[in-house]
Order: C-alpha cells, then sequence, then structure tokens
C-alpha cells in the first residue's frame, strides 16, 4: 500500500463497532446503497484498514482486516489481522477478533481471501519487515476458518512487493492467480523510507496445485511513459471468454490495462483503460452469473465533482465488453474531504458488499476508517 503520506485491537470488549466518526464523513445514503458499519479509529487502534470478505458454508460473512495498534496507523506501523463476522447477510457485524498476530518485523497487512474449487479457504496476507523486504504469505483453512494453517511463503525472490487486498483469484480452470508490483531498493537502509522506489513495475504469480507451488509469469510491465508511479496496485479478472484483464494505478490520469489470453503466463503492453483515476488503485470483480464487470474506483473523469489529487468520489461503473467500455458511474460515495480506496468486493445474492477505507483528507485520518456499504445490484444497473 501506500508510503506515508499517507494495532490487533487492544479493545475487544467494544459492545458495538457501528461507532460515529469523529468527524462528518456524509456517506452518500439512498435506497439500495447505504452504510451498515464504520469503524473510527481510536488512540489504543489508530487505524482500522483494508480487507476481504468470505461467505462460510453455514452462510456466516466474515470480513479479515489489517487492525493496527500502535503509532498513528501509518502504512509501516505495528498491526495483526482481526476478523468480524455477520449472520444476516452483512447488516450487522460481529466485535472482532484476532486471526493472525503481528509477524513482521513492521506487521502483516494487505488481505485477500478465496474460496477455493477444491473447498479450502486460502487466506494470503503481506508481511512486511522493513523498506526492502514485504512479501506475499499464504495460509489455508479446511475448517471453515475455524483455524488456520502456518503461514508460507509464496515468493521466495526478496524484495519489496505490494499486494492490494482483495486481489486473488482462481481461474475457470483452476489456476490461482495473484497479481503484484516491485519497487525496487533506491538504497541500503531497510529501515529509511528513501530505500523506497515509488515506481513499480507489475507482476503476476500463479499455482496449478491449490497454492502448494507457485512460479511467475514468463512477462512483467513497466510503465511504458515516463512516470513517478510506474504500474501500481495491479488487481485482475478473469473475463467470461476465459481470457484475464489486469489494471493497475498511474499517475497519468488512468488505470492502465493488460490483458492475457494464455492463463497468466504472458500479458499484452499495458494502454490506458476509460477509467479516469487519480494514483488511487480500483478494484474489478465479474457479477456472478453474468458476462458483467464491476468496477469500483474514484472517478475523476468530470462527471462528479473532485478534487484535484484527492481519492474522492468513489463510483462503480459495468463492463459489458469485458472492461473496454464502461457505463454510467454510480455514486457511492462523495464528501470531497473523504478518502475512499482499497475496496474489497463481495457478492450475497442480488446485493454486493464493499468494505473499503473511508477516511476524511481534512481530519488526516485518510486510511484510518474502516467502512462496509451494502449495495442492491439492481441499483447499480439502473440507468
Amino acid at each position: 500500500m501506500d508510503r506515508p503520506f499517507l494495532l490487533g485491537l487492544l479493545c475487544l470488549g467494544l459492545a458495538s463497532l457501528v461507532v460515529a466518526a469523529p468527524f462528518d464523513q456524509r456517506p452518500f445514503e439512498v435506497p439500495g446503497n447505504r452504510t451498515v458499519l464504520t469503524m473510527a479509529p481510536a488512540p489504543a487502534n489508530p487505524r482500522n484498514s483494508e480487507g476481504a470478505f468470505a461467505t462460510l458454508r453455514n452462510g456466516r460473512i466474515i470480513f479479515i482486516y489489517t487492525a493496527y495498534y500502535g503509532g498513528r496507523g501509518e502504512d509501516h506501523g505495528p498491526a495483526r489481522l482481526a476478523q468480524i463476522h455477520s449472520d444476516d447477510q452483512g447488516l450487522s457485524w460481529s466485535a472482532p477478533r484476532t486471526v493472525v498476530e503481528n509477524e513482521g518485523r513492521y506487521n502483516v497487512m494487505s488481505v485477500s481471501l478465496l474460496r477455493a474449487a477444491s473447498g479450502k479457504l486460502h487466506l494470503t496476507y503481506l508481511v512486511k519487515n522493513d523498506w526492502l523486504d514485504c512479501r506475499p504469505y499464504l495460509r489455508t483453512s479446511d475448517d471453515d476458518g475455524l483455524t488456520w494453517s502456518a503461514p508460507r511463503l509464496i515468493l521466495p525472490a526478496p524484495g519489496y512487493f505490494v499486494v492490494n487486498n482483495d486481489r486473488l483469484i482462481q481461474t475457470a480452470k483452476g489456476r490461482l492467480l495473484l497479481p503484484l508490483a516491485f519497487h525496487r531498493s533506491r538504497g541500503q537502509d531497510p529501515l529509511s523510507s528513501r530505500s523506497f522506489d515509488s515506481r513499480a513495475t507489475a507482476h503476476w504469480i500463479y499455482s496449478d496445485d491449490d497454492g502448494q507451488k507457485w512460479q511467475e509469469a514468463a512477462t512483467w510491465w513497466a510503465m511504458p511513459i515516463r512516470s513517478g508511479s510506474g504500474l501500481q496496485e495491479p488487481g485482475v479478472v478473469e473475463r467470461a471468454d476465459g481470457t484475464l484483464f489486469s489494471w493497475a494505478r498511474t499517475d497519468g490520469g488512468f488505470q492502465y490495462g493488460l490483458a492475457s489470453t494464455d492463463g497468466g503466463k504472458n500479458w499484452s503492453a499495458p494502454t490506458p483503460t476509460t477509467l479516469a483515476s487519480p494514483v488511487s488503485p480500483a478494484s474489478i470483480k465479474r457479477i456472478p452469473g453474468s458476462d458483467e464487470l464491476l468496477a469500483i474506483y474514484n472517478d475523476h473523469s468530470g462527471r462528479f465533482p473532485f478534487p484535484k489529487g484527492r481519492r474522492s468520489p468513489l463510483v462503480a461503473a459495468i463492463s459489458k465488453d469485458g472492461g473496454a467500455t464502461w457505463g454510467r458511474p454510480k455514486l457511492l460515495e462523495g464528501d470531497p474531504d473523504g478518502w475512499y480506496c482499497y475496496t474489497a468486493i463481495h457478492f450475497v445474492g442480488d446485493d454486493v458488499l464493499f468494505g473499503y477505507c473511508a477516511g476524511d483528507g481534512a481530519q488526516k485520518t485518510y486510511l484510518n476508517v474502516l467502512r462496509i456499504r451494502k449495495t442492491s445490484l439492481a441499483w447499480l444497473r439502473a440507468e
């Protein structure tokens, strides 16, 4: 995730997590699009951040996220992974419990959850040790998340690799695929952020044996034009025709897109998509039972008012042609002081749950507030 512009929870006895933030967040509420949970920071819990959803066999929905317990909630501050759950399709949520303690010298963060074709639950996350060492690990559960296997490093190459939350997918042919961004070192001091080069290259790793062995894709890409960001925080989705669409945030004014026709081994050159956005990640998933792709991003096309460079507004758009074009965006959050990003997408019947950072730039909370929103597919599809 971001460098600082820019933890478990010590207060597990909180009676309720649906709390009012200490500022006016003005969430955009209409029928079919409403907030169901807001987790504001507290002195002992300065940041509740990005995560991912999964539905258990008994219908319970879990959300595992990064819970910071020290500092001011900086990306390199101490954090562990916590879990909350819902037994009413996401309308209300439990108190948190710790799932993974802090295994890094800095923290653990950026969760993906996946129900594999094997029936297992896969949990991937980053273990951040310093500014030269940040790599993805995998845990697996055979009992629906009651217990998890020991963590296993799935990318042995040394370096600083960024994998966003909710990025792990499995293709129709069974391949696990994880996109990541590599940031080279500019220095040798692991404790200094000056060792971090923000210009990222996009990479993909994949597994054909349900996560036992992983290998890198044959191709990787850098930004094809002069850029201070490179291709940061990539994601990937499988289209209805079996081809893969990947994207990355950039400082070029748009998300850049890439494609693969061989299951993620080789990728086309990156080109601008029509998703106009600041240097902020997009999230894209295919709507179950359809050919449609659903994208969540910060729309800076001018359709809605936006402050330059800021991660607002947050919109949803649907593509019926595999991401070549996108329909009319629907506004999810419109506060110009809002800071909306790192969205997890989870489909629940005729609705979809969004879990994302929803801080406030004016109050300098940025990534420190976690929000879950429930939105109907009918509302998203309505013209």
